[in-house]
């Protein structure tokens, strides 16, 4: 076996969601899965594309309408890629892999802040990385003195960025996105900014990828699992100018040849006409989000107001029990499954996350129960 895999734990997120099955009844809080369904235009277009019997291989980047679409929709959003420069993967996970891949070699050192998406330092470890962390400020948004601090103490290649951010909710400023480009204008350092939840940023939306000056150095990882509620489709995106988008290419291309035809077009149907429905749904989650929010404080817990994705990253601190010692009496005990911060890296110690991917209905049972567990601390 790789002996990378002994430093790889499986996914503390899944470990939770799936130990809901032991407890009958309970209410699972876990998923980043949008339970809208998928817009009725898109699901019409995969349909009709299997009845034409669009079930061949696309080329290895999609197919060169998609691609073009998603540069128009980038530029709309201030990001100058070409189509050139985008190739649709499966789903933004193999986008994030297949990108990692082909930056890093054995011992290279990644900066990834903690915490976040695990998936960022387990890939880096599953490929003989090194891991550097850099921590966040109290509301989780970036510090930009500790990323030159750690630029500074060590030999870094490569920076992730995520913004909205994975597990906390976290969106990037202007002001930050400013000082990001300052910083790292002159460095030789790549840039993965992954913005898989880009769609649901509920304030104004800043991506260190609107800055033209650095794109040839910023890889940008995206997808429509979220925007279009299609996680089971499997269809995401990455953008890089070269030499990055030619040697990613190679790794992308003998991992999986390419992206699911049919969803592809589903998709391209989406970005043309399906953006009042990301929309509605944005606003369906602001509705929970600030239910959620003002309900945990009424019972007692506190928590950074998110400004985008749909987790809230709950202080559990005065509990004075561990995160996943927290969250294993609130599912056996209380009912409520939750994933423990620790699941996002060594400093999510002490908060928990709540997806509100789940109905207004759903939620008020969750906190209700939630509730009646902190009070059995009273």
């Amino acid at each position: 076996m790789n002996h990378n895999l002994n430093a790889i734990e499986i996914s503390g997120i899944r470990k939770f969601y799936n130990k809901v099955r032991e407890v009958n009844g309970a209410i699972s809080l876990t998923l980043g899965q949008p339970d809208c369904p998928v817009p009725k235009g898109i699901k019409e277009e995969i349909v009709r594309a299997l009845e034409e019997n669009k079930t061949v291989y696309t080329p290895n980047a999609g197919i060169d309408s998609l691609r073009r679409e998603i540069s128009l929709y980038l530029k709309e959003r201030g990001i100058k890629y070409k189509e050139e420069d985008i190739c649709i993967t499966v789903g933004g996970s193999e986008g994030l892999y297949s990108v990692i891949s082909a930056l890093i070699n054995p011992k290279d050192k990644v900066l990834i802040p903690n915490p976040s998406y695990p998936a960022y330092e387990n890939i880096v470890k599953i490929l003989g990385g090194e891991v550097i962390n850099y921590s966040l400020k109290e509301n989780f948004t970036l510090d930009i003195k500790e990323i030159e601090k750690a630029l500074e103490e060590n030999n870094i290649k490569v920076l992730v960025l995520s913004f909205p951010t994975n597990p906390t909710g976290a969106i990037l400023s202007k002001k930050d996105r400013e000082d990001l480009f300052n910083l790292l204008k002159d460095k030789d350092i790549a840039i993965i900014t992954d913005e898989i939840y880009e769609a649901l940023c509920f304030e104004e939306y800043y991506s260190i990828a609107q800055k033209e000056e650095v794109l040839d150095k910023v890889i940008y990882v995206s997808g429509f699992s979220k925007m279009f509620s299609m996680t089971g489709l499997r269809v995401g995106y990455f953008c890089a100018k070269e030499p990055y988008m030619k040697n990613i290419m190679k790794v992308h291309q003998y991992n999986v040849s390419c992206a699911p035809s049919i969803a592809q077009y589903g998709v391209l149907y989406g970005l043309k006409h399906c953006k009042e429905d990301v929309k509605i749904m944005k606003e369906e989650f602001i509705r929970r989000k600030d239910y959620v929010v003002n309900k945990l404080r009424e019972i007692g817990i506190e928590s950074v107001d998110p400004k985008g994705a749909f987790y809230i990253f709950a202080d559990i601190r005065k509990f004075n029990l561990s995160s996943e010692d927290f969250c294993s009496k609130l599912l056996y005990k209380g009912k409520v499954a939750c994933v423990p911060g620790t699941a996002f890296g060594s400093r999510g110690e002490g908060f928990i996350r709540i997806s509100y991917c789940y109905s207004i209905e759903e939620l008020k049972k969750a906190l209700n129960r939630i509730e009646i567990f902190i009070n059995s601390f009273k």
